[in-house]
């Protein structure tokens, strides 16, 4: 199915960043550009994009939601006290082979793989307020 002109200029603009940014940020930087759009918009085009298979989403411990190209396989360790993200150097999962019969009709378009707990520095920081 092709992408209309507003999900590819936001495909576009998630490709040319390195990282991943949230709607209000995307929504920012096509504000800057010559096609912006409203926000309720941006937010439209993003979930049609993942319900096409061309954009993922994360969300952080503080609900706020990242995009990013699909075609980038980043999964993440994240601390769910101050919110800092690692980004795992390969995925874990990649052997993983779901047979068609554990399908049952399902089509995967992309995954996530996210890992939840403290970072070395909240860890110290609970073990001296615990002390």
């Amino acid at each position: 199915m092709p992408l209309t002109a507003k999900q590819g200029q936001l495909l576009k603009e998630l490709k040319r960043c390195k990282g991943e940014l949230s709607g209000q940020d995307l929504h920012a930087r096509l504000r800057k550009g010559s096609r912006p759009m409203g926000l309720a918009t941006v937010y439209r085009h993003l979930r049609q994009l993942q319900q096409l298979g061309e954009v993922r989403c994360r969300h952080l411990p503080s609900g706020e939601a990242l995009y990013a190209p699909a075609e980038r396989d980043e999964h993440h360790l994240t601390c769910v006290d101050c919110g800092s993200t690692t980004t795992l150097e390969s995925c874990p999962v990649h052997s993983v082979h779901l047979d068609a019969g554990q399908l049952g009709g399902f089509r995967p378009l992309f995954h996530t793989l996210e890992f939840f707990g403290l970072c070395g520095e909240c860890q110290q920081r609970h073990q001296g307020a615990a002390g």
